[in-house]
């Protein structure tokens, strides 16, 4: 079966030096695919580059087997879903930020409301709804961000640190709620961690990176 994504040859460079090179990697469709390694190793680079927000020097990426540079950013970008350790949330209300990637998609809006109760309901925040993103606590906001992609429901999901950042109790629950929730659903996942905790509890493949390059 082709997998969901290839990357073949890759190589990207910031400020003249290698931020990333990967000769080779698939992602399988329903994966839950941990990229671990120190700061600096090139675990956002990788993201980023998955998500056609940083270009490479040299390098092909498929998805469903097809060049994603077939594709256009578009159209690809409308099945992917990325979440970064910053949630980057709007001085709105929580429902107006999980709405937000739907209503740019022109979703009709009893479908949109749908959805983003949907989602804030599956992730334990439909309590906050009304209340602006502003006064939410870390853990809450990084909630709200995951609802924002899952509302999208995407093919293939992009994580930056997801559990960074979070006390020990807001860590283990959010491990615990993700779990639950990609095991239900086939949508290809791709998370960065300095955790062996993080790997071990979620991830059903770790690939490791250092100094750009993938190792082993």
């Amino acid at each position: 079966m082709t997998p969901l994504v290839e990357i073949r040859g890759l190589l990207v460079r910031r400020e003249k030096r290698v931020a990333l090179e990967v000769a080779r990697l698939t992602i399988e469709r329903g994966e839950i695919l941990a990229v671990a390694g120190p700061n600096g190793a090139g675990k956002t680079t990788l993201l980023l580059v998955l998500a056609r927000l940083l270009k490479p020097e040299r390098g092909e990426i498929l998805f469903d087997g097809r060049p994603v540079t077939a594709r256009g950013d578009l159209d690809y970008r409308r099945r992917i879903g990325l979440v970064m350790q910053d949630s980057l949330l709007l001085n709105r209300s929580v429902f107006d930020n999980v709405a937000l990637g739907l209503r740019f998609r022109r979703l009709p809006g009893p479908e949109t409301c749908r959805r983003v109760d949907e989602w804030l309901e599956r992730l334990g925040i439909s309590h906050l709804r009304p209340r602006p993103a502003l006064q939410l606590s870390g853990g809450e906001a990084r909630r709200v961000a995951l609802a924002r992609a899952f509302a999208l429901q995407p093919d293939l999901l992009l994580l930056d640190e997801p559990f960074s950042a979070l006390d020990r109790a807001s860590r283990h629950k959010l491990q615990d709620d993700l779990k639950t929730i990609l095991a239900g659903a086939n949508i290809a996942t791709v998370f960065s961690t300095h955790s062996e905790t993080d790997v071990q509890k979620l991830a059903d493949r770790k690939i490791e990176l250092d100094g750009g390059k993938l190792e082993g």
